[in-house]
């Protein structure tokens, strides 16, 4: 059969031979076994009512055996044969262009160069899954090849619901990821709804369908650990030669070393999985892998001596780097993390003088002893950390519940107060206040063509746009639009692109509109192909995250909901062509709800009405939300914001004076 014949026959019209599971990939952890045998049993009559009843006999016997060895049921047998990865959108069967975006959009999602473990349709985190099982795919690539633009196909976490009558302004497919009760939230919650087959974790953009591969966090990274370095470095003073020491190379901390050497620094990035750092190292987003401490540390001070702009991969656990660091009297400049600590008992974190091979079975076979030993080990982490922040290291969490999960094993991490810790989050302390608050966030798209000069048009087009902007826009924003334009500029040459043809660019509502009008236009002049737009989850206005998004919000809010839920509900009548609402993200099931959209951009009048209504709102829901939290930055914006469209009308807040509260109570 053809790769198109496939697609359309969805559930196999013959059971598929069973396949053995491939030696070289990278599997996801084994999860633990929290059913009981009479939710076992419910967990295979679940996973059955895919397939005919003369299969469930031979069907059953192994996806039990699955669920025994892996904690979940995946169905392996009924991966597909063919490649999985971001075809030219003309390639696939489909009635509707729009949707034949999105089926390009989820293979780029499952693409083994892109995904951190494909055979589990997982796309990053340890657990960020684009489905549960391989059924759940091709049901829905069945679905978006023979849907109509009057037709939208609702998902629940992975599960294709069906095709709905809509209309061609509706989104063609809507999509909800790990949607519980809020008292059924907690991690044991996850772990069983998911290996029942009922719920997944989305993460943010793999559950959502716009994971453009660690490309997609490096320009937010970037502006992060350069601005980390502003805020330390004297005038004058260049990172080069200084370190940046980190952990994590699985999916979307991949970025971090590649982010090191834009910035002009040494990373260190430790990366317990051999085969994850090996990965990185062989797409080029690490420079140099190292798996012997003593090497590192001659090679750390070969590079501190010749000011170089290098980075490492360190085979091994990050907690042993700050602690040996500490008794060599290497200075560790900027320092944070980015392992998975929103899962840190299930594969999101190793502890520290135990074998990557050893935990992996603890996980599964003594789960208690694991959990023991990751919080000791956070408590030791920790304790480096503090013993080099003494010395000047400037320490940041990076949002990926370091901070929060060290709290919680009695870490020494608070402030003086007891309430907060003793260190900020990166949007805290950078990306709120400089990026967030004035609108400035991470807009992507993927030329759907899938051609490289594509990419090279939208980014020239991209430039030229921003150097447009820049001319006529107010101090308060000129930097944030000068790194912009010097990272657009420079994107080709930093060899970003893996797996789609893809870029990510923060820019802020007038930015975003007017670049996607400007492609729109080429589109329509036949100078490019069509083109997918869409953002990080990780944004202005799409994430209610009190640990990372929102932690810059002081009037008590940032423990709501309301702005993510209203962001995709409003972009859902306002042009989006899919959107997506997921309990969930990089610090943890229940601590975070994250939206997200697409956009197919086929340059037609219809694509231009619908992206200058979305954009403008998907980026202003946000800035209004952290004006009215009285950020003096988001005022600004959305007063600005307010002038340039007079039909927006913000409730603004009005400050009140400190003294006056002083003796009340």
């Amino acid at each position: 059969m053809t790769f198109q014949e496939q697609i359309l026959q969805g559930i196999p019209a013959e059971l598929p031979v069973k396949k053995a599971y491939p030696k070289d990939a990278n599997r996801a952890p084994k999860r633990k076994d929290i059913l009981s045998v009479e939710e076992k049993q419910l967990a295979i009559r679940n996973a059955l009512r895919y397939f005919p009843k003369p299969w469930h006999k031979e069907l059953a016997t192994e996806f039990a055996q699955e669920l025994l060895d892996y904690g979940r049921i995946y169905m392996y047998r009924f991966k597909p044969d063919y490649k999985i990865y971001a075809r030219p959108i003309e390639e696939y069967p489909a009635q509707s262009q729009q949707a034949a975006g999105i089926m390009m959009m989820m293979q780029n999602n499952l693409d083994p160069a892109v995904a951190q473990h494909p055979e589990e349709l997982i796309t990053y985190g340890g657990n960020g899954a684009v489905f549960q099982n391989w059924a759940q795919y091709l049901l829905t690539m069945q679905y978006l090849a023979t849907m109509t633009d009057e037709q939208t196909l609702h998902m629940y976490s992975g599960h294709p619901m069906g095709l709905f009558p809509s209309s061609k302004g509706a989104p063609r497919v809507i999509v909800t990821n790990g949607l519980v009760i809020p008292n059924y939230s907690s991690p044991d919650h996850w772990e069983k709804f998911n290996a029942l087959g009922v719920s997944q974790y989305g993460q943010m953009t793999a559950g959502s369908f716009m994971y453009i591969g660690p490309q997609g966090i490096v320009h937010g990274t970037t502006i992060t650990v350069m601005n980390a370095f502003r805020k330390i470095l004297k005038k004058g003073e260049t990172p080069a030669g200084k370190i940046f020491l980190t952990a994590g190379l699985g999916g979307m901390s991949g970025a971090q070393p590649k982010a090191g050497n834009i910035a002009g620094c040494i990373t260190i990035a430790a990366e317990v999985n051999p085969k994850a750092a090996t990965k990185r190292h062989e797409q080029g987003w690490v420079d140099i892998l190292i798996d012997s401490m003593d090497e590192l540390i001659a090679r750390v001070k070969q590079a501190q001596e010749a000011k170089e702009v290098v980075s490492i991969a360190f085979i091994g656990n990050v907690v042993d780097v700050w602690e040996r660091f500490d008794q060599e009297d290497i200075f560790i400049h900027v320092g944070s993390d980015q392992t998975s600590l929103h899962i840190p008992w299930t594969g999101g974190y190793y502890p520290v003088d135990t074998s990557y091979e050893e935990s992996n079975r603890l996980i599964r076979e003594e789960p208690e002893v694991f959990k023991e030993k990751v919080q000791a080990t956070l408590r030791r982490h920790a304790a480096a950390v503090n013993n080099h922040t003494a010395k000047g290291t400037y320490f940041f969490d990076y949002g990926n519940a370091f901070l929060l999960e060290a709290s919680r094993a009695g870490a020494d991490i608070m402030a003086e107060n007891g309430i907060d810790f003793r260190y900020k989050s990166y949007v805290q302390d950078i990306l709120g206040p400089m990026c967030f608050d004035y609108g400035f966030g991470p807009f992507r798209w993927v030329c759907a063509s899938g051609k490289p000069e594509d990419l090279d048009m939208t980014d020239e087009i991209a430039m030229q746009v921003l150097t447009e902007i820049k001319e006529n826009s107010p101090e308060e924003i000129q930097l944030q639009m000068q790194d912009n334009i010097t990272w657009i500029k420079e994107a080709k040459q930093n060899k970003m692109v893996v797996g789609s043809q893809a870029r990510i660019l923060y820019a802020d509502a007038e930015g975003r509109s007017k670049i996607a009008e400007a492609f729109n236009n080429a589109i329509a002049a036949g100078k490019i192909g069509p083109v997918v737009l869409g953002r990080d989850h990780h944004d202005v206005s799409g994430t209610d995250s009190p640990y990372r998004e929102t932690s810059n919000i002081y009037d008590g809010s940032k423990f709501t909901a309301d702005m993510s839920i209203h962001n995709v509900i409003g972009d859902s009548f306002r042009g989006a062509t899919w959107v997506s609402i997921h309990n969930g993200g990089g610090v943890g099931w229940g601590e975070v709800m994250n939206g997200g959209f697409g956009m197919l951009l086929d340059g037609t009048p219809e694509a231009d009405a619908r992206l200058k209504s979305m954009l403008f709102y998907d980026v202003n829901n946000g800035i209004a939300r952290r004006s009215w939290a009285r950020n003096d930055e988001a005022m600004f914006a959305i007063k600005r914001e307010m002038e340039r469209r007079p039909d927006l009308k913000v409730t603004l807040p009005n400050l009140v004076e400190d003294d006056l509260l002083a003796d009340l109570f």
